[in-house]
Order: structure tokens, then sequence, then C-alpha cells
């Protein structure tokens, strides 16, 4: 099986389950007790949070431990949106995960804010001037996307935080699928809330982290014991904190190599699907994308067939976000860049990891080219 879906998830890493097996058999007190076995917890869980926060260039204090993107997403945007609003007014793009596009919906339905979503060129990336005329003396909120998780364009994020510093309007953005390719130090990209999730990163579900710059007052969206500094209430996964910040560290440490390595590989298969495949269309940025991300709309099949036909020879991958397995429903990430329902449901996402080698690329791509040439026969007969 050659694996194609590092996207949705990936394989544990080996030195994760090491740390993992060695907190949960030794270490398994609960911080907040004030015993030598909960001590032990505490400062296992110190240690996870300054290993995350020396990665992201940010203080211990800023990093908050969550289950996941999908919590530190809610917890940035209703947080900040409850926690401190100048006002009712979220800006952010029709392209993002359902977790900031949902939390924006329920603060609008909840709470009477206004969502004004940036348009997206064909590749979707967002213009940085219609930021600049969208932001209002009542805005509360930015949050853009680092990366996308469909199509892999990257945004212009420097660019897009100075502007919305300058209406000092605090900006939050969804890192999930850009931690481990992209520099996610919050110092250089100036945002205020970042989200990382480990299972993106060879660590297992059920674990992320939140930075929160030191300024930004937050309402917390889970209430309890008042744990990480009262942002978060919960008993901590302290075995979870550790295998999020080994797989981040051994990912940051990798990254100058990895990133450069896997898009090349990237290209070239890129290039041989586009080539061998008659009308298959690449979408998203061609060049200003995560290194290991590669999609196509085929028109004239159906993208679950050539998934199931991809299958059958070996090649796993999928059809788009994971979040929204299951739907009928064409991608809303293309239909906003433009493509037609009809053409949006022939999609195929393929995710390429640091462990993909050159040989099960070049395999996979000419897997690709039979695999439509089947269903389009298919079609035909």
């Amino acid at each position: 099986m050659i694996y194609l879906d590092n996207a949705a998830t990936t394989p544990v890493r080996r030195e994760v389950l090491e740390v993992l097996w060695q907190q949960l058999a030794g270490r398994f007190g609960n911080p907040s007790s004030h015993h030598r076995v909960g001590e032990a917890a505490a400062a296992a869980l110190a240690e996870a949070r300054a290993t995350v926060a020396a990665v992201l260039g940010c203080r211990p204090a800023d990093v908050v431990f969550t289950t996941g993107g999908t919590e530190g997403d809610n917890l940035a945007i209703k947080g900040i949106a409850l926690g401190a609003p100048r006002g009712r007014h979220l800006i952010t793009t029709a392209i993002e995960h359902e977790a900031v596009l949902e939390s924006c919906d329920y603060l609008r339905r909840l709470h009477g804010f206004e969502v004004t979503f940036l348009d997206t060129d064909a590749s979707g990336r967002v213009d940085p001037e219609q930021l600049r005329t969208s932001l209002r003396a009542d805005t509360t909120l930015v949050s853009v996307q680092y990366a996308n998780n469909e199509v892999g364009t990257l945004q212009p994020l420097a660019e897009l935080v100075a502007i919305a510093h300058t209406a000092r309007v605090p900006f939050h953005t969804d890192a999930v699928q850009a931690a481990g390719w992209l520099p996610v130090n919050v110092g250089t990209l100036g945002v205020d809330a970042l989200s990382i999730s480990g299972h993106k990163l060879g660590a297992p579900g059920g674990t992320g982290a939140l930075f929160l710059r030191r300024r930004i007052a937050v309402e917390p969206v889970l209430h309890g014991g008042g744990q990480e500094r009262g942002r978060r209430s919960g008993t901590e996964n302290v075995a979870g904190a550790l295998a999020l910040a080994t797989a981040l560290r051994l990912a940051e440490a990798e990254r100058t190599e990895a990133a450069p390595r896997v898009s090349a590989l990237r290209d070239a298969f890129i290039a041989t699907v586009l080539a061998g495949t008659p009308s298959a269309r690449l979408t998203g940025h061609p060049t200003l994308r995560l290194p290991g991300t590669a999609s196509f709309v085929f028109p004239g099949t159906s993208g679950e067939a050539v998934l199931l036909e991809l299958e059958a020879r070996g090649i796993v991958c999928s059809s788009g976000s994971a979040c929204a397995a299951g739907s009928d429903e064409p991608s809303p990430v293309l239909t906003a860049l433009g493509y037609p329902a009809e053409v949006a449901q022939t999609a195929v996402r393929f995710t390429l990891a640091s462990t993909t080698t050159a040989a099960d690329a070049t395999h996979a791509a000419a897997s690709v080219q039979t695999a439509v040439a089947t269903v389009r026969g298919l079609g035909r007969s």
C-alpha cells in the first residue's frame, strides 16, 4: 500500500510511541495533584509546553494544549470574539476549515456577529487589499488559514497580519496543515493566535495546541477546573501533550531538508499526472502550495470512482477534507474557487509525507492515469 492521505492523518512516529508508553506507564498522575506522582506529571506537562513554545517562538505560558485543530480554532475564534470584543464583526474566507466557518456561524447566529468573507482568486489566494478595505472600526478578529487543507494553497500571511494590525485587529491562523512543512514562528508571522494538530505531524489524534498571545483576552469555551491558566478547563492529557511536543520538535528539525525534497517529488508527480491524463486540472496555486499536496479534478469522471480504482491498485488518497467525509455535496472550497459542482465532484487529493519515496510517487502517478482511464471507459460503456 502507498499511503497518500497524510493531510487527513499521519501514522504515529516510533519516537512518539516510545514517549507515550513511558508517560502512560510511569508518570500517569494528574498534574493538579499535590503529591509526587502528580508533581511528576506536572513536570512532564511543563516539559511538553516548553518544547512547543520553543518551536513556535513564544513563551510557554502562551501555549494552550487542546484536542486538536478543531478545538483550537473554536477556542481562538469564539474565545477572542467574546473575550474582548471591539464590536460584532469578523473577517475570514469561504475556503477555511469547517471548524473556522462553523465557529463564525455560531457567533453570527447566537451572538449577533456579522461575518465578511474575503474573496480568493481561482488558485485560492486572498487579495491583501480586500482585507484592508474590509476592516471596520467594529472588527473584532481576522481568521485566515496559513495553508488550505484541500488544495494546499499558501496565503500571504505576513502581509495580511500587518494589515490587520495596522487597524489593531487580532489575527488568528489555522496552521494545522502548515506545521511541519512551513515556518511557524509566531514572532516572524506576527499572528496573535495559531492552531496546530498532532495527528497531522505523527502524533495520535486528540492532541493539539493553540498559541494565544499574552495580551489577548479569551473567553473559555470549556468551563470547569480552570486548567491551562483558565483558558481551557479539563484534566490535561499529559501523554498527549508530550506526544504532540515530540512530533512537532522532530518535524521542525527535519523541515528544512524534507520540505524541498518532498516539493520536488510533488512537482514530478503533478507533471506526470497532467501529461498522461487528458483533461486533468491541478487545483490550487501552481507553485505557492504545501510541499506534499497535489490535488486535481478529472472532468468526465466520478471522484469517488477514481478513489476506488486507486485503492484497488494499492494507492490510498482522498476526495478532499476528511472532516467532510461521507458528504455527497461538492467541496465548498472548490465551488468557492469557481469550479462548477459537477467538476468539483471529480476532485481527488494526494498528500505526500516525508517518508514518501520517489518510487512511491512514480508508481502512484502511473496508477492515476490507469484509474482515470478505467473510470472514463466504464462511463462510456
